[in-house]
């Protein structure tokens, strides 16, 4: 038998592994010898993989459709020093996530569909991609939840994108125009400017 999964890539899709020749009793046989982690119906986990764990790709893996935001978006892009306690991840608000992990904690935020389908990025970490939002629309959306999120936590992102030689304004207020808060971000850009 040939090696179903390499060492350097950490989950696979049932398709990726009957592709590579496994049957579901092969694949059932390497869950039980411990060589793969079932984390649900579509996703196993190689147990054999041999980089560095990341929490962004693990909840992408568990939840393949979700993409990753608010808190943890905002921590992956530098905006703030605040530990989330979870992953943050964005499903849309008639999708259901399988089985989630314990570990590690994934936080779901059930997005409107335009919410959920504006500025969807790849972001990447030990050279695994994942979706992320892009940090305008992470600053936006962080500012549309503040009251959930906390309005110290949000001031402090919102300022220290704006003290970013990168940021993009204009993109900024298209978002918050297009998602609702527009009169909120004004205030806060007349508070902070």
């Amino acid at each position: 038998m040939t090696k179903p999964f390499e060492a350097d890539k950490h989950f696979y899709t049932v398709a990726e592994l009957l592709e590579n020749g496994l049957t579901y009793y092969k694949i059932n046989k390497l869950v039980s010898e411990g060589k793969l982690i079932k984390l649900n119906k579509k996703i196993y986990e190689n147990t054999e993989f041999n980089g560095d764990d990341s929490d962004y790709s693990y909840a992408s893996a568990v939840i393949p459709k979700g993409r990753i935001c608010m808190m943890t978006a905002a921590r992956y892009y530098g905006l703030t020093t605040y530990l989330p306690d979870g992953i943050d991840v964005a499903i849309e608000r008639n999708m259901k996530p399988s089985v989630l992990p314990d570990w590690p904690q994934i936080n779901v935020w059930y997005f409107p569909e335009k919410r959920y389908d504006n500025g969807v990025t790849v972001g990447f970490e030990n050279s695994e991609g994942f979706a992320i939002y892009d940090i305008e629309k992470t600053v936006v959306d962080i500012i549309y939840y503040r009251n959930k999120i906390g309005i110290e936590e949000t001031k402090e992102i919102l300022k220290n994108y704006l003290g970013r030689e990168e940021r993009n304004l204009v993109k900024l207020r298209r978002y918050a125009e297009s998602l609702g808060c527009a009169k909120i971000l004004g205030t806060y850009l007349e508070v902070l400017l």
